[in-house]
């Protein structure tokens, strides 16, 4: 599939207006790509989830209980530390993937995942290309001026930087000082430490309102240009197939509420893949800007990407002219999820040179500002990659040093339920 081939899976996408997580759109979408996926000789299903697409309540609840802990604290430091406590833990295994707390008092919305399987299920390893299928909301938070402020501030940072994370660790950081007011502590300066998180929180609680509130973008380069990336992939891997992979594509919904539809795929498959030899790779936001791979990510702490991948990555940028770069950063995406499950995984985007993400959550995320040079320059790298590790399992096999079988024979899709 060529440039153009991938522009008009592009202006498909966007058009199904609106395709927020659990929405009729973002079915009809996923519908029509399990359409093309079979059209184009593979097999696919698309197998139902269920989602809670409003991240932005989720943690404007977190945002809330920590900001009044905060308050009531001066007066009855157990219950604001208590409250404070509360917030921190739902939110650290609420942005880990581990447990969901407030979110599962939400109502959820029925969403699906689209899976294709590998025709070659006895081969030594398995890729699964993976990229989401669902649009976002805008919020004044994503406006340009902010995104370029943050990304300076970002840039100068000794640690990678994201609104969750700052939130997040707004929390954190209350805990000691409510801890201090519970044993007795109270001063000035005290006062003036829990002052400065105290109003992250309630900037947080306006900022989250407010994206729900706002209207569903178009989601041209987030992330309509992963998935027609994915597509024109999985078509030229069938051409030519690699010896020692077995290729998978998977174009997830609800990726937009934090990755809720490839925790929910690496659920219902956890039982097909192993994690030494089976890789993610993530494509999202190729359509515009420099290429980058991840080299850590995460939504609250920050989590390394699987070390043969970066490896190959690294290499690849040193031998060709593609632009490629590693990168650091304060949010995730749909390799991460898989990362913490335990399996070998890596997120491939693009930045502008400002350090932004092109139109991110932005009305103006239409296929005409998807720039066709930064399309094929993912493809290219993403091919390349491939075709790197699959050598690098014929040299080396999948875990160590030689090659070895699997331990757990990957099952089909019937098989797991799909």
């Amino acid at each position: 599939m060529d440039v153009d081939g991938r522009m008009e899976i592009i202006r498909e996408l966007c058009s199904f207006e609106g395709r927020l997580a659990g929405t009729d759109a973002e079915r009809r979408a996923a519908n029509r790509l399990a359409q093309r996926l079979r059209e184009s000789g593979r097999k696919a299903e698309v197998e139902p989830i269920y989602v809670h697409p409003q991240y932005g309540l989720v943690h404007t609840v977190h945002c809330l209980l920590g900001f009044v802990g905060s308050l009531i604290s001066i007066s009855i430091a157990p219950l604001g530390f208590g409250l404070v406590l509360v917030a921190a833990t739902s939110t650290y295994l609420d942005l880990n993937y581990r447990l969901y707390l407030v979110r599962s008092l939400l109502f959820r919305r029925a969403s699906q995942n689209v899976v294709s399987p590998g025709s070659r299920p006895g081969a030594p390893a398995c890729l699964v290309l993976c990229a989401h299928v669902d649009a976002a909301r805008s919020g004044a938070v994503f406006s340009p001026a902010r995104a370029r402020l943050g990304a300076r501030i970002a840039h100068r940072s000794p640690v990678p930087l994201g609104l969750f994370r700052l939130l997040f660790w707004s929390l954190a950081i209350l805990l000691p000082l409510l801890g201090a007011r519970m044993a007795g502590v109270d001063s000035g300066l005290l006062s003036l430490a829990q002052l400065v998180p105290t109003l992250i929180l309630l900037v947080g609680v306006f900022a989250l309102i407010e994206i729900e509130l706002s209207p569903i973008v178009p989601g041209a380069n987030d992330n309509a240009s992963g998935v027609a990336t994915a597509l024109s992939l999985a078509g030229e891997l069938d051409r030519e197939p690699p010896e020692n992979l077995d290729v998978w594509v998977v174009l997830d919904g609800g990726e937009e509420c934090l990755q809720e539809g490839m925790r929910a795929f690496l659920r219902a498959h956890r039982q097909g893949f192993d994690r030494a030899s089976t890789f993610f790779v993530s494509l999202d936001a190729v359509g515009h800007g420099e290429l980058r791979f991840e080299t850590t990510a995460g939504w609250a702490v920050s989590y390394a990407m699987d070390r043969r991948l970066v490896e190959l990555c690294a290499a690849i940028a040193d031998a060709t002219d593609l632009g490629a770069a590693p990168l650091a950063q304060g949010m995730a995406a749909d390799s991460i999820a898989a990362r913490l499950a335990g399996y070998r995984a890596i997120g491939l985007t693009c930045r502008e040179p400002d350090g932004t993400i092109a139109n991110r959550h932005l009305p103006t995320d239409r296929p005409e500002e998807i720039d066709p040079e930064a399309l094929e320059r993912a493809h290219s790298f993403t091919l390349e990659l491939v075709r790197q590790l699959d050598r690098d399992l014929g040299r080396h096999g999948a875990a160590g040093d030689e090659p070895r079988p699997r331990r757990r024979r990957r099952r089909s899709l019937m098989e797991v339920g799909a």
